[in-house]
């Protein structure tokens, strides 16, 4: 999977990586030439007073030097710059992935993880490729010319490679086939404490209300403790790889020095020629160390690459039209579902059953039932949160599945259920409903929402600050922003979920007024619990358990459905809705 997903990624990078290859090579070849050299001066030696070969030996050395610390640099630096433009592209890929997902996906991969993914995997296959430029090319090339290098100065010493080599190769092998389980687990811990800590700092007003603190830091304390077993498994692994490689380094230059010292005494080598086979030892070793150092992040970042590639081979279960359409014109704002149903993937029964509605420009359409009638879901299906299993959903008179998306949202003014502020200013916000809004735009959505006032009265006005969630603003400021953002819009199509819940009975009253005169030529769709909200719609329809059990008028219903006239009874104390 890592394979894959470097090989298709990197496509685009193959003259800078090719670049790596030939400034590696270089760089290797100097340094196996050095060796070498200084045999020759040893064996040789340099005549007392020769001044020209001593300054042309210098150079030469000096040259090499300088040449191999220039590889390496330009090795270094075009290899870091092409991991770094590999994470951009993964965060970008994976980022546009994810805004393709329909509610079903990103619920099934959960926000900790896909954030995870995004920041810490893509990490992870960065340091990889890092890695990979500065140590993964020049160690085989460095290793291989070593042991080329090493048998051209002592053939006789050729056994101490044949048996040194494989074993700290094969030490190695255990060692990172040990460490690869305990990775996979990490990254999975990672997203429980992601998870956890990202609930806990969400539901924190919850959680000091209910005097839950002690209990959310045992929470806490036990995936932070999870997390850390698995990287304290992992990390013994890990340093038991540089001790090993040690060991056998230290045992090999024992032998080299030992066995050559004797051939050295029979007068089968040379002591420069054993010092050179010395030396290549050495660049053969450490070759295999530097390997060793990348085959440690191999496990862990190859978890990371199937993790990322597990969001990019997921295609969306909202899938784009083939021959996308364009809503008709001459029908703008047209609603209508037909025996629409709904399943979620795994569940034993669905979650609508054959639901039928349909709303003109100009009419309001309500929704009303008991918690977990499907009332959200139904409003999910229109913007393609979720694809209906059954039926058709029209906006325009064309199928929901056949539009161009961007033409389906352009028609939409979806307030959801949760009022969601991004962080930003109140003017950002309404900018996210039209981009090129006016100012005039902005604060008349604001007085038909209900929120000129409390935004006038902010210091900024338009300007004022907005924390992640709109967290600075009480819930019904929250919602009556949300829906200025949907007004500014002029959408074809309005889409209230439950967007009045946290508004009194008041505000209530003054906002559907208001909503009124710039609804005219809009289906608006309301979910609601309270019945003072609906009571004015042209058409209330009544879901039992995914079931339309009513539909009508106020008046209507409440002379021929039995749930309306329970929902009534319900609130008739707190609110006048008979």
């Amino acid at each position: 999977m890592l394979v894959r997903l470097l090989r298709e990624r990197l496509a685009p990078y193959r003259g800078p990586l090719v670049g790596v290859a030939v400034l590696q090579l270089g760089g290797v070849l100097a340094m196996l030439y050095l060796p070498s050299l200084n045999a020759r001066i040893i064996d040789e030696g340099i005549v007392l007073g020769d001044q020209a070969t001593i300054w042309r030996l210098g150079g030469l050395m000096l040259a090499v030097s300088i040449g191999q610390i220039v590889a390496s640099l330009g090795a270094s630096y075009l290899g870091a710059r092409t991991a770094m433009s590999l994470g951009r592209d993964l965060r970008r890929a994976l980022f546009a992935r994810v805004q393709s997902f329909s509610a079903q996906e990103v619920s099934r991969f959960g926000a900790p993880s896909l954030l995870t993914r995004t920041t810490n995997d893509v990490q992870q296959v960065q340091m990889l490729v890092v890695m990979g430029a500065t140590v993964a090319i020049a160690s085989p090339i460095m290793m291989i010319g070593g042991i080329l290098m090493a048998l051209r100065e002592d053939l006789g010493l050729g056994w101490i490679l044949v048996v040194v080599v494989p074993a700290l190769f094969a030490s190695v092998g255990f060692v990172v086939s040990r460490m690869v389980p305990s990775f996979r687990a990490m990254q999975s811990r990672i997203d429980e404490v992601n998870r956890v800590l990202r609930e806990q700092i969400s539901g924190i007003r919850v959680v000091r209300a209910f005097v839950r603190e002690p209990r959310e830091v045992e929470r806490f304390a036990e995936a932070n403790d999870a997390l850390t077993e698995v990287a304290i498994r992992a990390g013994r692994w890990m340093a038991a790889l540089f001790p090993l490689a040690m060991i056998v380094v230290n045992v090999s230059s024992v032998a080299v020095i030992w066995f050559g010292g004797l051939r050295v005494d029979a007068g089968e080598t040379q002591v420069g020629a054993l010092t050179a086979f010395l030396s290549y030892l050495m660049q053969i070793l450490m070759s295999v160390m530097m390997a060793t150092f990348f085959m440690m992040q191999v496990p862990r970042s190859a978890v990371c690459g199937e993790r990322i590639a597990e969001v990019l081979d997921t295609e969306s279960s909202v899938r784009p039209p083939a021959e996308p359409r364009t809503p008709d014109p001459l029908r703008r704002g047209h609603l209508s579902l037909e025996a629409v149903t709904f399943s979620y993937p795994g569940a034993e029964s669905p979650v609508l059953h054959e639901v039928s509605l349909e709303g003109r420009p100009g009419e309001t359409i309500a929704v009303i039932g008991s918690t977990g009638a499907g009332k959200t879901t139904l409003v999910n299906l229109v913007p393609r949160l979720f694809d209906a299993t059954g039926g058709t959903v029209r906006v325009g008179g064309v199928d929901v599945r056949d539009l161009e998306p961007e033409a389906l949202w352009a028609d939409l003014g979806l307030v959801p259920q949760q009022a969601y502020l991004f962080s930003g200013t109140v003017r950002s916000n309404l900018a996210h409903g039209k981009p090129d809004a006016t100012e005039e735009e902005m604060w008349a959505a604001l007085e038909v929402a209900q929120a000129k006032d409390f935004v006038a009265a902010l210091p900024e006005g338009l300007d004022a600050p907005v924390t992640q969630g709109g967290t600075d603003f009480s819930g019904g400021q929250r919602q009556r922003l949300a829906i200025a953002r949907a007004v500014v819009r002029r959408p074809a199509v309005y889409l209230f979920d439950d967007s009045f819940s946290a508004l009194d009975l008041a505000t209530d009253a003054r906002l559907r007024a208001a909503l009124k005169p710039v609804t005219t030529d809009a289906t608006v769709v309301v979910v609601a619990q309270r019945v003072s909200t609906i009571r004015d719609a042209d058409t209330i329809v009544v879901l039992e358990d995914g079931r339309v059990v009513g539909s009508g008028t106020h008046a209507e219903l409440l002379g021929t459905c039995e749930t309306y006239q329970e929902i009534v009874a319900s609130q008739r104390g707190a609110e006048e809705a008979a």
